[in-house]
């Protein structure tokens, strides 16, 4: 039986490009061979897209050769320059493996539908309304999730810093992860945290601390057929919860270990899985996603965010959430694929 080809897209010119060269090492240590015939995409910094042997470090020294996506749907796949001609390579699916702008936010996935080729994860319109925090949260809190209180600052607007109750986390509404995110606590530094998340995103979310565990919950599927992993709880051990560090984000957070299973009540975590199938279905999500919460000793559950490209490397919380639940990183692989092939899971 002939191996399904599947393209596997990498790297791209976000500041999380070195944790999605690392997330693809993962994808390309458990993607079953015997199943799938990988052509692996790696994307510069500088936005070159080029088809390579495979997601090593150094995989932009090694033998590339420029490619593209074509929108055109009748090559169905990649067009790869070669001795100064194109020649084409049809794909069955695609996995794309890149966090952050551009590549999380509907960008690919726009060029993805435009080809016509089945893809993994969200499509557009979701992407696009996760990737942005204040949009997300008006659309969760219209289904009755609970959010924090949050205000946005957009080009040159300001916001007077005596209208809020302190501390508040100012971050890029736009971007991933931790990158350009402060916590404030004196109205005098605001207008400097402001400027830092700028440096990201045009748009900026201020959000009122909540005050709780932070926990997270794995998800993969369509509606209504969905697999929920083990819960986890962030563990600090000073300052807020930072998934990467900012200088050297491949080497994953200097200051928390996440605990899988989350050292919750039991029905405390069933109630964060409801909560994250909830906000999964309110925006659109498919294929996966990793919704990250606040429980509050209260027992509420509130949003914080919706990853929907989540992490893939060995210190990411998605891989180890649905481990926990039974299903290694091949299994999630194999499954996502399928369901993008055929919508259903198998």
């Amino acid at each position: 039986m002939a191996r399904l080809k599947v393209g596997i897209v990498f790297g791209g010119s976000s500041e999380e490009h070195a944790v999605s060269v690392k997330s693809a090492q993962e994808v390309a240590r458990n993607l079953d061979t015997e199943k799938y015939q990988p052509f692996f995409v790696g994307i510069t910094k500088d936005g070159a897209w080029r088809l390579c042997d495979g997601p090593g470090q150094d995989w932009e020294n090694g033998d590339c050769r420029p490619v593209v996506l074509s929108p055109d749907r009748s090559v169905h796949g990649l067009l790869v320059l070669e001795q100064g001609q194109y020649r084409s390579v049809r794909l069955d699916v695609v996995l794309p493996v890149l966090h952050g702008t551009l590549g999380e936010d509907g960008a690919t996935q726009g060029l993805l539908e435009l080809s016509g080729i089945p893809y993994v994860g969200c499509d557009v319109q979701s992407s696009a309304l996760c990737m942005d925090k204040s949009l997300a949260y008006v659309v969760a809190r219209s289904a009755g999730i609970a959010t924090p209180d949050f205000w946005t600052v957009t080009g040159d607007e300001t916001i007077d810093p005596g209208r809020l109750t302190y501390p508040v986390f100012v971050k890029p509404a736009r971007s991933g992860s931790s990158f350009g995110v402060s916590k404030v606590c004196r109205p005098e530094d605001l207008a400097t945290a402001v400027e830092s998340a700028r440096r990201y995103d045009t748009k900026v979310l201020i959000e009122a601390a909540v005050v709780g565990s932070e926990v997270g919950c794995a998800i993969l599927g369509n509606d209504p057929d969905l697999i929920v992993g083990e819960v986890d709880r962030i563990a600090l051990s000073h300052g807020f919860f930072r998934i990467h560090q900012e200088e050297q984000p491949e080497n994953g957070s200097e200051n928390s270990t996440p605990v899988v299973p989350a050292d919750i009540p039991t029905e405390k975590r069933s109630l964060v899985q409801e909560t994250a199938k909830a906000v999964y279905r309110a925006l659109g999500c498919r294929g996966l996603s990793r919704v990250d919460m606040f429980l509050k000793e209260d027992g509420e559950v509130v949003l914080n965010e919706v990853n929907t490209l989540p992490g893939m490397t060995s210190y990411s919380r998605y891989p180890r959430m649905m481990a926990a639940a039974g299903l290694p990183l091949s299994e999630v692989i194999d499954r996502t694929l399928s369901l993008a092939l055929t919508g259903k899971l198998r």
